[in-house]
């Protein structure tokens, strides 16, 4: 059974920062896109940054722009979200996403809570 194990989500006050990182042995990590998703309460859940294989491209939701980066580390099998100048509205569940393009194969972690709140 694959897993991604997320960590790094938590409380902090709007302007705060956070880093998630998700990790996983149980697949090819450096083939497949990783991406963050998030669910905020009572919405669906939604893109917030993917970074392809290789790392050569990136996308963010405009909601996040400039103010998270995602990153991979294809030899630790790591992919990272650095959220700065976090908002109230940034608070939800955030997922890892992993997908291999063209083979309808993804896995997804099992979420981490982040909180934005004064």
């Amino acid at each position: 059974q694959v897993q991604l194990v997320e960590s790094g989500g938590g409380s902090v006050q709007p302007g705060g920062s956070l880093k998630l990182s998700c990790t996983s042995t149980d697949f090819a990590f450096g083939n497949y896109y990783m991406g963050w998703y998030r669910q905020r309460p009572g919405q669906e859940r939604e893109l917030v940054a993917r970074i392809s294989n290789g790392g050569a491209f990136i996308n963010y939701a405009d909601f996040v722009r400039d103010r998270f980066t995602i990153s991979r580390d294809d030899v630790a099998n790591t992919v990272s979200l650095e959220m700065n100048n976090l908002k109230p509205a940034d608070t939800a569940v955030y997922y890892c996403h992993a997908a291999l393009i063209g083979s309808g194969r993804g896995y997804w972690g099992q979420g981490t809570r982040v909180t934005v709140s004064s």
